[in-house]
């Protein structure tokens, strides 16, 4: 893989595996993008049309879409017989603390990663993409929040790239971005040889200031002026990709995101109530994952197991 050597100036906090991941996830992405054009309204004079230094970054749990992609996509390899039960129930019960708690547990990634790597291992990655279409239609086609994906569309419509910023995979997060009509995915990136998964990562999950890397080395990329691009999201690990464009939104917030948001003035957006979130102070101008259910069970199961 060729390393993206025209990065600007990162922030202390990105590790040297965050960088080789957000490297790795931009690269991929460059790689499969396609333009395409929805309809879509948003705030009066912004997104800027005609703007082609500008873009748009989502991420994708809870910001695109209701629950965890990789949840949704380990549902739809265990109906393929990939795993066994209690996988699927430990995977079960890491989206009920996420939807419960709202916010992602690092052990709880860190096994859903592990887990997910060796699922995976020695698959061909053309039978995970095939897979990943059919899953977006079984399980994640009506859980894409339509007030996001109109924020989306608002930002095609006026000329503009479009990209998914996700820990999922790559190859799911490009999916999903096909279907959505999308430029592109920024996602985590699997090692592969001849098409097979080797079990091992490019770098580190593409999460906290790795997405931030990878915006950065895709805007370097693409030729964007990130002061003038917008970013999307609802967690407040992704507060460093947030922190790097000129016009950042906290959508279905946590708390802490909430919190920051308010205090730096950052425009919020909440679609669990089917209500407008308050706004922050910012003139029109300056721009803007879980299972239901099963939710007891899976606690239920957890505690066992303890």
């Amino acid at each position: 893989m060729a390393a993206l050597g025209w990065l600007t100036p990162r922030r202390r906090s990105a590790t040297a595996r965050s960088v080789l991941a957000g490297e790795a996830s931009a690269e991929a992405a460059r790689k499969t993008s396609q333009d395409h054009e929805l309809t879509g309204d948003l705030e009066p004079q912004f997104p800027v049309h005609g703007d082609d230094k500008a873009a748009a970054f989502f991420d994708l749990d809870n910001t695109v879409m209701q629950g965890a992609a990789l949840f949704h996509f380990g549902r739809g390899l265990y109906k393929r017989k990939f795993f066994e039960t209690r996988d699927l129930a430990r995977f079960a019960w890491q989206q009920a603390w996420f939807r419960l708690a709202g916010v992602e547990d690092p052990e709880h990634m860190q096994d859903a990663r592990d887990s997910a790597l060796s699922i995976v291992k020695g698959h061909r990655v053309a039978e995970l993409m095939t897979i990943g279409e059919e899953v977006y239609d079984e399980y994640m086609a009506e859980r894409i929040w339509p007030g996001t994906r109109a924020l989306a569309q608002a930002h095609l419509d006026a000329g503009q790239k479009v990209w998914l910023v996700t820990a999922a995979p790559v190859e799911v997060a490009t999916v999903i971005a096909r279907r959505l009509g999308l430029t592109g995915a920024l996602g985590t990136v699997s090692e592969s040889v001849a098409g097979v998964y080797t079990g091992k990562l490019v770098g580190e999950p593409l999460h906290g200031p790795a997405k931030a890397e990878a915006v950065r080395a895709l805007a370097s990329a693409e030729g964007l002026d990130l002061t003038r691009c917008a970013a999307y999201s609802d967690s407040h690990n992704d507060i460093p990709m947030l922190s790097l464009v000129g016009h950042p939104y906290a959508i279905n917030p946590d708390a802490k995101l909430r919190k920051h948001a308010r205090e730096f003035d950052w425009r919020l957006r909440d679609y669990r109530t089917a209500r407008k979130a308050a706004k922050v102070g910012l003139p029109a101008a300056a721009g803007v994952g879980a299972v239901a259910g099963g939710t007891a069970a899976a606690i239920a199961l957890h505690r066992r197991r303890r």
